[in-house]
């Protein structure tokens, strides 16, 4: 059976004076990773994402439960310093090949990786907004899908 392949974008916006100092490493895919008083923001994000991904059978009702094979986070940070404002851009991407597809878990696992640096930084500011919460690509199964449009102007 093909692989499906799925994959969901999540951005939590803040003001650029709200960003946490940046430490020295890296984090996913060569963002560079954002320290909190709790910790490393990015690697705990993608932790509970991918925690969140493989329980979205138990958050959401009718979800069947479905062994993920690929479960991949991309994080960047974009900053907009005319506009005073930063752009944590996570996207989730989850693979199988049962099935049935995984979007669902796609979207679980950007969603639970935006919801976690919001708790990472909340001691800095609760001035921050999860948008534009979306599915990115779905191919495998019947459809493919793709609305891949992720920059803005």
């Amino acid at each position: 059976m093909p692989l499906r392949a799925f994959q969901a974008l999540s951005d939590t916006n803040m003001s650029v004076a709200q960003v946490p100092a940046s430490g020295d490493g890296a984090g996913a895919q060569g963002a560079k990773e954002l320290s909190s008083k709790k910790g490393p923001v990015f690697a705990t994000a993608i932790i509970a994402g991918t925690m969140g991904a493989k329980r979205t059978h138990e958050l959401i009702p009718f979800c069947h439960p479905l062994p993920l094979e690929s479960c991949k986070f991309d994080i960047d940070t974009h900053v907009n310093e005319q506009a005073g404002t930063a752009t944590v851009r996570i996207k989730c991407s989850a693979g199988t090949t049962n099935k049935t597809g995984v979007e669902m878990e796609a979207l679980v696992g950007a969603n639970i990786a935006a919801l976690t640096v919001y708790d990472m930084c909340k001691a800095v500011t609760h001035d921050m907004r999860i948008t534009d919460v979306r599915l990115l690509h779905k191919s495998g199964g019947k459809s493919t899908y793709n609305n891949n449009t992720t920059e803005k102007s």
